[in-house]
């Protein structure tokens, strides 16, 4: 089993900066991808940005040159920088992890959510 602990989440002026963190823990044989996703209220849960092992991103278009996924490799953990903050990023933000472990092979493990509260 995987266990994921985010943390950052709050509430902050438009314009403003968070940074979220995900430590993952557990059985990790090694991470595949590790990412965020959000879901506003009413809406569907969607990407915000992905980090794969190799160090290649993905980012929303929504998002793009505000956010910053990065990830420490010793430490399993995963942060997105999000900078220029808007109303419409409010959300309750998801930790997504996916590992390779022993049994079975392949894990996909989501965090609890944290609650990011943008203020106009």
């Amino acid at each position: 089993q995987v266990q994921l602990v985010e943390s950052g989440g709050g509430l902050v002026q438009a314009g403003g900066s968070l940074r979220l963190s995900c430590a993952a823990s557990g059985s990790i044989l090694s991470t595949i991808a590790m990412g965020w996703y959000r879901q506003a209220p009413g809406k569907q849960r969607e990407l915000v940005a992905t980090i794969f092992s190799g160090g290649s991103t993905n980012y929303a278009d929504s998002v793009k040159g505000r956010f910053t996924i990065s990830r420490d490799n010793a430490k399993n953990t995963v942060y997105l920088q999000m900078n220029g903050l808007k109303p419409e990023d409010t959300a309750v933000y998801y930790c997504n992890v996916q590992v390779r472990q022993w049994a079975p092979p392949r894990g996909d493990y989501w965090g609890k959510g944290t609650l990011v509260t943008v203020s106009s």
